[in-house]
């Protein structure tokens, strides 16, 4: 038996346990990070505090180390899925407390689209990263992405597409948006294997993001700048 093993969460002092925490995330295991927001709030610590130091702060290195390619989508997804299991715990806090939020983004597979990987995995890092995500899945058509943009109001639209036939579908969103005034409202991003930054340019896109970590990046950068234009 290893000395890894041994190690007892409770035992550990705040900062020993972030670290044990972060190492944790880094291996995808999802009940110890239950146990450790446990543990945390049970010492007293704000639930946004718990988010943004333990569970941001462990994705954060899992997102540096994807996009770096020292880790590759499994594990990442696995990362994500034990910060899914912490988020759990916290989001009825969170909701109580009306703790600050990052952002909000929209995210979905465009119509015909029904390869949801990457799009699952830019939601996990999104809501990594602090920001309330609704996922509207696969295969959307125009109408799903603005009832949800009516409804929920988020500060960044995600569209998804991984076959080259279904990409033309996101200039459709976007189009309609135009047609509609809305498209200023919104900041647009678009990721999947077969785009590229010309096409992201060519419809109208803010942003494209080719793998989830840079589109944490991307949505920060443009919120930060929305939030410094809305104080200015």
């Amino acid at each position: 038996m290893s000395e890894e093993e041994d190690i007892i969460l409770a035992e550990l002092d705040d900062e020993e346990l972030v670290q044990q925490m972060f190492d944790d995330l880094y291996d995808g295991m999802k009940e110890e990070i239950e146990e450790g927001v446990q543990i945390l709030l049970s010492r007293d610590w704000e639930p946004y505090k718990v988010l943004t130091e333990a569970l941001v702060g462990g994705m954060t290195i899992v997102g540096a180390d994807f996009r770096d390619g020292i880790l590759f989508v499994p594990e990442v997804l696995l990362a994500a899925n034990a910060m899914k299991g912490g988020m759990a715990i916290l989001k009825p806090l969170l909701a109580a407390t009306g703790a600050p939020r990052m952002g909000s983004m929209v995210i979905g597979n465009v119509k015909g689209d029904i390869h949801d990987i990457g799009k699952n995995l830019v939601s996990m890092m999104m809501e990594g990263a602090g920001f309330e995500v609704v996922d509207l899945g696969i295969n959307n058509p125009v109408e799903n992405y603005l009832e949800a943009l009516e409804e929920h109001q988020p500060d960044i639209l995600g569209m998804s597409a991984l076959l080259t036939t279904t990409m033309p579908y996101m200039k459709v969103v976007i189009d309609t948006m135009i047609e509609q005034g809305k498209r200023d409202d919104y900041v647009v991003l678009v990721g999947g294997a077969p785009l590229n930054e010309e096409f992201g340019k060519a419809i109208g896109a803010d942003g494209y993001c080719r793998d989830a970590a840079v589109a944490v990046e991307m949505a920060k950068d443009f919120v930060a700048r929305k939030h410094n234009r809305m104080s200015a």
